[in-house]
Formats: C-alpha cells, sequence, structure tokens
C-alpha cells in the first residue's frame, strides 16, 4: 500500500511542473511565490472538501486526533511550499530523488535523539543515499554550494521528515486515519489557502486559472490522486512498520516521479500548449537513483531478526 501512495505522489512531480508551466503562461508576470502557493493552495481546500463529503463524521476527530493532524499539517505544509517552489528552478526527477533526504535525517534522529544506534546496514544505506543525493543535486565542489532548487528540496525533507516521524509516535497509534487526514487537510487548507489571499497580485490572477480546462484537470488529478490517495494510504499503512523503514520504503517514490517524467512531459504539451520537454535518463539520474534505490532494495532484504 505504500508503494501505491509512491506512485501517487511520484506522478505529482511531472504534473506540479506542468501546472506551473501552465500558471506561467496563464498569468505571465506573476510573482513566482503566488505561482508556488497556487499550485498546492487549491488542492488542499478541495481535498477538505471531498472529505467532508465522502467521509462521514470526519470533522468528529478526537484532541489526539486533532493533535496529530494539526501537527502533521503544519510540517507537511512548510515541506510543500518549499518543495513546489523549488520546482521552479530543478528537475522533477531531481526533485523527486532530492525529497528522500529524510531517509537519512530520520535514523540520524533515532541515533542522536533516542540514543539508539540503528545499526550497521542502515548507515551503510545512509552513505549511499548521501552520495546519490550530492549526484543528483549537481553539486559544484568549486563552488561548494546546490542551485536554488536544490537547496529548498533538501528544506522541504526536513519538514517531511518531522511529518513522518509525527505519524510514527507511539501514543498516536489508535488513531484513525480518515479523521487524521481530514484535519491534516483541513491545517493545509488555511495555511496555503490564506498565502494565496495574501500573494494574489489582483482578483483576476485568482479567477483565471479556472477557466482553463487544463488547469482544473491536473488539480483535480493532485487532489484525488496525489494528495487524499496517498494521504490516506499513508497515515493508515505507515503506523504498522518501523519509522525507518517507511522512510526508505518512500525512496521508491523518485523512481515512479521519474519514470513518469521521461514521457508525461511531452503528453502535457501537446494537450495544454505549453513547452514542457520530456527529461532524459542521463548518468546524474542513473546513476545517483541507483544508489538510493540500491539502498533502499538493501535494508529492505536485511535479514528478519534485525528488523
Amino acid at each position: 500500500m505504500l508503494l501505491v501512495a509512491n506512485f501517487f505522489w511520484g506522478l505529482s512531480f511531472p504534473v506540479i511542473k506542468a501546472l506551473m508551466f501552465l500558471q506561467a503562461h496563464l498569468l505571465p508576470g506573476v510573482d513566482p511565490w503566488f505561482l508556488t502557493v497556487y499550485t498546492v493552495g487549491p488542492r488542499f481546500v478541495l481535498a477538505t472538501l471531498i472529505m467532508l463529503v465522502v467521509s462521514r463524521g470526519c470533522w468528529r476527530a478526537t484532541q489526539l486526533e486533532w493533535q496529530q493532524g494539526v501537527m502533521m499539517g503544519l510540517f507537511a505544509a512548510g515541506g510543500m511550499l518549499f518543495q513546489n517552489d523549488g520546482l521552479q528552478y530543478t528537475e522533477a526527477s531531481t526533485s523527486a530523488f532530492l525529497t528522500q533526504l529524510y531517509a537519512i535525517l530520520i535514523p540520524v534522529w533515532v541515533a542522536v535523539g533516542l540514543r539508539r544506534n540503528p545499526g550497521a546496514r542502515v548507515w551503510m544505506c545512509c552513505g549511499l543515499v548521501l552520495a546519490g543525493v550530492v549526484i543528483l543535486g549537481r553539486f559544484n565542489w568549486s563552488l561548494l554550494r546546490f542551485g536554488r532548487g536544490e537547496w529548498e528540496t533538501l528544506v522541504s525533507s526536513v519538514f517531511f521528515m518531522v511529518q513522518i516521524l509525527t505519524l510514527g509516535r507511539a501514543d498516536f497509534y489508535e488513531n484513525r486515519p480518515e479523521r487524521i487526514s481530514f484535519v491534516m487537510f483541513l491545517t493545509q487548507a488555511i495555511i496555503l489557502g490564506g498565502l494565496v489571499g495574501y500573494t494574489a497580485p489582483n482578483r483576476e490572477a485568482l479567477v483565471l486559472p479556472w477557466t482553463s480546462v487544463s488547469w482544473v484537470g491536473l488539480t483535480v488529478t493532485l487532489t484525488v490522486f496525489c494528495t487524499i490517495g496517498a494521504t490516506v494510504l499513508m497515515n493508515r499503512w505507515q503506523p504498522k512498520i518501523t519509522t525507518i523503514e517507511a522512510g526508505l520504503i518512500y525512496c521508491a517514490e523518485p523512481i515512479f516521479g521519474s519514470l513518469l517524467a521521461l514521457f508525461l512531459p511531452a503528453l502535457f504539451s501537446v494537450g495544454m500548449g505549453i513547452a514542457y520537454a520530456n527529461e532524459d535518463a542521463t548518468w546524474r539520474l542513473l546513476v545517483g537513483g541507483g544508489l538510493i534505490t540500491l539502498a533502499n532494495i538493501y535494508l529492505q532484504f536485511r535479514p528478519a531478526e534485525k528488523r
């Protein structure tokens, strides 16, 4: 089930990239931050409304469910902002892989924060993921810096790490996934919807995208599959396994994102009148992505007694 969620998240990368190209075409000259928040704000407002219709009584959450949902919503909103803005300055496949930095951060948190060594195998996998991140991020050793898109994506990964850790807390184990998903969406809708209103240059910028069939189609796709579908699956099934294992399973997300980015952009371009080229299977993608994938496989096939 978490792999299905990963497929939906992988789909979101080329879809969001296409949505940004389309918004830039519909609203030329608009501030990039407005374009960023307008790719995420509407989908969480729609997700909240849909959950109210399809999940009866989802607003009747317990105190613990509200607490967990609000916490996860806050950090998810921060992650979404940095991740989506970073997508304007880096390729969808690179963003998909760099987001997985939390696969390293989670075992580091376990080792330092909880004073529990996760084991040599986990640290070896962390080293492979780190090497993959450096390659995919096009790290410039002479300037010792990443580009803006890469840095923002790495920052988003920190927010997503806290979201994953919050979902895995033992005191929240009895919480119902549909309830915490609704609270998450509501929290994100309030935060991101407020930012949409704050950054909007005028009323026309808010209304014009909704007159585009392509924009509505991309937004509905993000809402139904990449928001509601992926989040409910994550909230239901991640607590069944360890947080470290979940973090490394989520490394499958960029595999789907990279494969879809090889052919979806051209389809979007033809149907929507935008210039969004297919990505190539470059050596950076193959080597960097291969190292991250190898780390995930190596950990998943470790002996059962060491889990």
